[in-house]
């Protein structure tokens, strides 16, 4: 059907807000649901006692309503009520609402408010000064116009939807699935390199190759708005230091370190701590910068190891093992400096330490180069649903 043959009305001659409100007092528990930002959809908080809040009343789910959240609803926070909800509550700031059935298909008012654009628009609409305050009234939500064409085409269009979408996830999750063969690949190659090693010179300990192993300053941070930068071990989570997202301390605090925390050139920083335990990262730059007490300073001996073979045997199965298996605490699990200094690797002399990074750098160097170019396909999947659902409300799918 062509863009011109579609009528185009406003929200509230085909949706309703929903009578879906129960007093507080009469729900003694109830399952308490949320919805995501971004068009994602509902998710699942758990029971919770309305009588023990300040609401009065909560809203009752219905498969096939439609659910706004008022404080974020610019950000695409809408969804359409799913089966596996029917029955959830809300909260008041969430109203909900009921498609006319001779007008409306639920699901596709679902796919026209996971468009960018209707975000933008509800923005525009909404009230209150700054992010934290703009809310959209029900009223607001209503306002909006949608191109409405007959439900037999609607149910064509929606299944022409699923159906590109199907294949741009299947695409995703390909992409997914080879960027963890890349992984598993070179943690194979570095695996396998560590055990010859291992058979052939023995293990040895860390604190065999370094000159020193330390963590950061157990002080407080002196924190300020400029200053030498200060790094935590989301900066070394992807093997990588990078300065993305840092804080900065004042050049005194900086200078009263000891030169053993004091990260140069050279150095390798590994994670003790939390999700990224047990990630290395070397230091190949000359710019000063410290760090949280979590992430700890290796200094290689610089005639018994060099940075990159410390850099893939820690990366190693065996050695990551023994350090998950050397940790402490179970909310955030770490490893003890004491532990990090007792890790086992094998050392064998500096020229056959070179060739093995030789090999392994030039494999990570392709697998790199893989995860570049999936990159690039990533932004452009990113992409093609929005180009659909444009497509498909302009009349063009």
């Amino acid at each position: 059907m062509s863009a011109a043959a579609i009528q185009t009305v406003r929200l509230a001659e085909v949706l309703a807000q929903s009578d879906r409100a129960i007093p507080s007092s009469d729900l003694p528990e109830v399952n308490l649901a949320g919805v995501y930002s971004f068009a994602r959809g509902l998710f699942k908080r758990g029971p919770m006692r309305p009588a023990e809040t300040s609401y009065k009343t909560y809203n009752r789910l219905v498969r096939d309503d439609f659910v706004i959240s008022q404080p974020k609803a610019w950000e695409g926070a809408l969804a359409r009520v799913t089966d596996e909800f029917e029955g959830w509550f809300l909260s008041p700031v969430f109203p909900t609402f009921t498609a006319d059935p001779r007008r409306l298909l639920p699901a596709y008012l679902e796919w026209f408010c996971k468009r960018k654009t209707v975000w933008q628009d509800l923005q525009i609409l909404s009230k209150g000064m700054g992010a934290r305050r703009e809310t959209v009234s029900p009223e607001q939500f209503l306002s909006l116009e949608i191109p409405l064409p007959p439900l037999d085409e609607q149910r064509r269009i929606v299944a022409r939807i699923e159906q590109l979408a199907a294949k741009v996830e299947e695409a995703r999750r390909l992409r997914r699935a080879s960027a963890d063969e890349a992984d598993a690949f070179t943690r194979s190659a570095t695996d396998g390199a560590y055990k010859r090693l291992v058979a052939k010179v023995g293990l040895s300990r860390l604190q065999d190759a370094c000159a020193s192993i330390t963590d950061g300053d157990h002080l407080t941070p002196a924190f300020s708005e400029t200053g030498v930068k200060f790094i935590f071990v989301g900066n070394v989570s992807t093997g990588r230091l990078h300065f993305d997202r840092v804080k900065h301390v004042t050049p005194d605090y900086f200078k009263a370190l000891s030169a053993t925390r004091v990260p140069r050139r050279g150095d390798v920083l590994y994670s003790a701590v939390g999700a990224t335990l047990g990630v290395p990262a070397v230091v190949e730059c000359d710019e000063n910068f410290c760090f949280q007490r979590h992430v700890a300073i290796l200094k290689p001996d610089s005639k018994k190891a060099s940075p990159r073979f410390l850099w893939h045997m820690l990366r190693s199965r065996t050695v990551f093992d023994k350090a998950w298996a050397s940790t402490t605490g179970s909310a955030q699990p770490t490893i003890p400096l004491r532990a990090i200094r007792e890790l086992p690797l094998p050392l064998p002399q500096l020229d056959e330490q070179h060739r093995i990074v030789a090999e392994l750098d030039a494999l990570q160097a392709k697998v790199d180069a893989v995860k570049a170019l999936q990159t690039e396909t990533a932004a452009e999947l990113d992409a093609m649903l929005p180009a659909i659902l444009d497509k498909a409300f302009k009349g063009e799918l």
